[in-house]
């Protein structure tokens, strides 16, 4: 890929980066609403990132895939401020380098990261967790002694329609399916409005019925938000898959549509002949 191709206006005058909910509208007007660019992550001598080039459209679903090692998960990993790169440089929208960021102000700042093992309150409602995620001031006490305002009690509601649990809403989420639990967890990520959602293997330990709610769950996703989604299931994938990048040793080895890249010469030898 032409490194220029999505080049920034480096002239516009830089945003302040104290602010954790940045203060200001994200800068999308070239298209992308996330850039890494040369990004080389080395640990112990072995890169885990080398030279990686990535750029993700605004309300765009992109699924990555590549076989284990490949960098997936420290790509994540970047980008959502919990390993700082060696070299390169990660923006979100044009104005916002994230490197100088903490992994708090990223999530605030509209990142969010769905990680494989669901992590929810068990001993809560389906209804309290996602009164728990609501944006605003997360110091616990002050929390669970506020009053919700009737924007965010609709707004839960909203996100239990959208997740597929409203018929659950006072459930304990210790009682939940696996497939439910991971469902909730995007559901209390969507309560603080991120622009980007990083997902990390969502279909992993699911039935064949749940593995098709979360297909139609992250594809009503697209458009309002831009998601990203790493998978080893191809099935899956290409249930939902509309760009697809596959990562080897570290960078992008192609990109394309999901026929593009299951018909690459290099992809087969590397993934999908395995």
């Amino acid at each position: 890929m032409n490194p220029f191709k999505h080049a920034r206006n480096w002239s516009t005058k830089a945003l302040p980066q104290k602010d954790p909910n940045f203060g200001h509208p994200l800068d999308t007007s070239h298209g992308p609403i996330l850039y890494v660019e040369g990004v080389t992550v080395s640990f112990d001598g072995f890169k885990a990132l080398n030279n990686l080039n990535l750029y993700v459209d605004e309300g765009e679903l992109r699924c990555i895939i590549g076989p284990n090692g490949a960098g997936k998960t420290t790509m994540m990993d970047v980008i959502t401020g919990k390993t700082k790169p060696d070299e390169g440089s990660v923006y979100f929208g044009q104005q916002i380098n994230l490197l100088e960021l903490s992994e708090h102000q990223i999530a605030r700042g509209g990142i969010g990261r769905k990680f494989q093992k669901p992590t929810v309150f068990e001993a809560l409602s389906v209804y309290e967790n996602l009164e728990l995620a609501t944006a605003g001031d997360k110091r616990f006490w002050k929390t669970l002694t506020r009053e919700l305002t009737g924007e965010q009690r609709d707004r839960i509601d909203e996100v239990l329609g959208t997740v597929g649990l409203a018929g659950s809403r006072s459930n304990d989420a210790g009682n939940l399916s696996h497939g439910q639990k991971q469902w909730l967890e995007i559901g209390m990520l969507l309560m603080q409005s991120p622009r980007v959602l990083l997902v990390d293997e969502p279909v992993a330990g699911m039935t064949g019925e749940e593995t098709e709610r979360t297909a139609e769950l992250l594809t009503s996703l697209a458009g309002k938000h831009s998601v990203i989604v790493v998978e080893h299931d191809m099935a899956f994938v290409r249930s939902i898959a509309r760009q697809v990048t596959v990562l080897h040793q570290g960078s992008v080895l192609a990109e394309g549509t999901m026929d593009q890249v299951q018909n690459d010469p290099k992809v087969i030898e590397v993934y999908l002949g395995e």
